[in-house]
């Protein structure tokens, strides 16, 4: 019992950091992979694929509905259902690209220990093993480099993809997404591109050759490499003899044809290109869509653009330009001035060589097609009315507190070396006036009017602004003279209406909005003086011949632009004419634009009856005599009627020509005059 009782116990020993630090970070390890493993099954069942899936391509259509272009990021693709697609195509492709697509669960385990061990004993990564559904991952999702990252994702991706669709719209997917060369994504295309006919319709030959190229799309190319694509269509039907479903007797007859593909068409000619690359980029930039829903959405973008006139501007252009230098370009574009919608577009003369959008072009001079903004500003200020003369000669002009002297010119040093009125000052589009007039108003004034107007190219104050001479681009100038069309009211282009998800779901609708910039009798008077320019002296008279209907307009020319921005009651139209570099345009170059612009605005408005521009309330029509532009009297020979804003016409009668106060009395005014009496003024009866 002693020696029993005099035995020690054992100790138990306390355990020590170390041991109780290394079991709970192995609990913690443990919880931390059962935690990742439970967020990976949660994200495998519920995790959301990326936008993609569905491939559809974004339509751009015309305001008829018409589609103008198919956003796909520059690709051909067709989307067909399985059953429109060729069996033996399908099998072939199973047959070389995944023989256990039915068998998998999105990947090849098998396959991907293989390749892991290939890759091992190489020491790089040499091997594939991608299978059917991971190769539609990667085409959807990711990039193509070889990294295990892009391996892990791509497997993370097929397996969902196996999770959300059945193995047949796996199969249908693939074959809508995959690559065939030449620009040709999916079997559809890529039959037609080669063989000119639907998939469904591919014979046994044309399968196996079509199945054979993904692997390699220019390696494999029967256009690039026949004699390649020939072997590896060869490597096709035999692994559809390992498969089983060809007999040896079939594969031999099937490898002796010719391989018989259709020569590769040349480009299409897009319609509307220049017009098709604003909306996207209007799209993207200013309404916030997703560059690669755009492309692969399935959006429906409805536009402004009239197919028609569209046609009617590229027809004008292609005429206007014919039997010039070839490097000579051009920029067209026209508005509705009712509501903003962009009717046309044509940014250069050739769109396969060139992309660039000569109509948002902000290095380009106006010239004096600058010049009806600038008077304008001085009809609204009343520093000028159409009464006011200046002399038409060689004149010198100080500013900046008499620091500077500028010395403007007319074209081809010719003056009128006499006093000259606005209506002939605008119409023979003479220099000096010009500059006399923003000596008067100020060119802070016409900054502000042309800002009014839309314009928000920089502009300094200084007395050549009256000239055009800072660069404008063909957009702003048509958008300001839309609003002399529109009575003062100035509506923003638009071009995109709307826009809707594949689902038909409204995810953007244009609001046009409009505001009373000018007042209508500011913008009629305006526009009445620009009619000038078509009348003999005027420097669009020789287009006058070409115009059936009232149009008001203005040229403009310097050293490397041409220009004619002019508008009808229904369409304003801006257009350039000039070389990309600068370079000098010669004198019969420079007299393409006014014709392009006539051509354009008969043939696009054929058809619509022509309309006078309303006269609004505000101003007033008197008789005067052109040579002292004072009130005509009786005796004066020649009277012309003159529109003024009503307050700033002249009071006195001529004298010139001998008067008596009755004749003051009976001169008088005539206040908003019929449409009517106008209409027939214009038509001359």
């Amino acid at each position: 019992m002693d020696d029993a009782a005099n035995q020690k116990k054992p100790e138990v020993h306390p355990l020590s950091r170390w041991v109780k630090w290394r079991r709970r970070l192995g609990w913690m390890t443990l919880l931390t992979l059962l935690a990742l493993a439970g967020a990976g099954v949660f994200l495998l069942r519920y995790g959301s694929l990326p936008a993609g899936a569905t491939m559809q391509s974004t339509q751009i259509l015309d305001s008829e509905g018409r589609v103008i272009a198919s956003l796909q990021d520059g690709v051909n693709r067709q989307i067909v259902k399985l059953s429109d697609i060729s069996p033996w195509l399908v099998k072939a492709t199973l047959a070389v690209e995944d023989r256990r697509f039915y068998e998998h669960a999105g990947v090849d385990v098998r396959g991907l220990a293989r390749a892991a061990w290939v890759d091992i004993r190489h020491l790089s990564k040499q091997q594939g093993a991608s299978t059917l559904t991971q190769q539609l991952a990667r085409n959807l999702y990711l990039s193509h480099e070889r990294t295990w990252t892009r391996k892990l994702k791509e497997a993370w991706y097929a397996a969902r993809l196996e999770q959300a669709y059945t193995k047949d719209e796996i199969l249908e997917l693939y074959l809508n997404q995959i690559y065939y060369g030449h620009g040709a994504y999916g079997v559809e295309a890529a039959s037609r591109l080669y063989f000119d006919k639907p998939a469904k319709e591919l014979s046994l030959a044309e399968s196996a050759l079509l199945a054979g190229i993904p692997k390699g799309p220019r390696y494999y190319s029967p256009h690039l490499h026949p004699v390649d694509a020939k072997a590896r269509r060869h490597k096709v039907l035999q692994a559809l003899q390992e498969t089983g479903q060809l007999s040896n007797k079939l594969a031999v007859q099937v490898a002796r044809k010719p391989l018989n593909v259709r020569a590769l068409p040349e480009e299409e000619d897009r319609k509307a290109p220049y017009f098709a690359d604003y909306v996207k980029k209007i799209a993207i930039d200013q309404l916030g869509m997703d560059e690669r829903l755009m492309n692969e959405g399935g959006m429906i973008i409805h536009t402004t653009l009239d197919g028609r006139m569209q046609l009617m501007a590229e027809t004008s252009i292609k005429k206007g330009l014919k039997g010039g230098n070839s490097e000579l370009q051009t920029a067209l574009i026209a508005i509705d001035p009712r509501n903003g919608y962009i009717k046309a577009m044509v940014g250069g003369r050739n769109y396969r060589q060139n992309q660039f959008n000569r109509v948002f072009a902000h290095n380009r001079q106006p010239g004096s097609s600058f010049k009806p903004i600038m008077y304008a500003s001085a009809l609204e200020q009343h520093s000028v009315t159409p009464a006011t003369k200046y002399r038409s000669e060689p004149t010198l002009f100080y500013f900046d507190n008499n620091r500077q002297i500028y010395r403007p010119s007319n074209y081809n040093d010719r003056y009128f070396n006499g006093e000259i009125g606005l209506r002939q000052a605008i119409a023979a589009s003479d220099n000096i006036y010009a500059v006399n007039t923003i000596m008067q108003v100020g060119p802070e004034a016409v900054i502000s009017m042309a800002r009014k107007l839309g314009i928000s190219s920089p502009l300094k104050a200084v007395p050549s602004l009256a000239l055009g001479t800072f660069p404008v681009s063909p957009f702003e100038m048509a958008s300001a003279f839309s609003v002399f069309a529109n009575e003062g009211r100035k509506a923003d282009p638009i071009a995109i209406t709307s826009i809707r998800d594949h689902h038909g779901k409204v995810l953007y609708e244009a609001h046009p909005r409009e505001e009373q910039v000018l007042t209508p009798a500011l913008s009629y008077v305006t526009t009445q003086l620009l009619e000038s320019v078509f009348e003999r002296g005027g420097t669009g008279h020789r287009i006058a011949k070409l115009l059936k209907r009232p149009v008001a307009g203005k040229t403009g020319t310097t050293d490397s632009d041409a220009w004619f921005v002019g508008y009808t009651p229904e369409l304003t139209t801006a257009v350039w004419v000039g070389y990309d570099r600068g370079r000098a345009i010669s004198s019969s170059e420079a007299h393409r634009a006014a014709p392009i612009f006539a051509e354009f605005t008969e043939s696009a408005l054929e058809g619509v009856p022509p309309q006078v521009f309303p006269m609004p309330e505000g101003v007033v029509s008197v008789y005067i005599d052109p040579a002292t532009n004072m009130l005509a009297s009786p005796g004066c020979p020649n009277p012309v009627m003159e529109t003024f804003l009503e307050g700033t016409e002249p009071t006195e009668m001529c004298s010139l020509h001998g008067h008596t106060e009755e004749d003051q009395e009976q001169s008088g005014k005539t206040k908003n005059h019929s449409l009517w009496s106008k209409f027939r003024n214009w038509w001359g009866v």
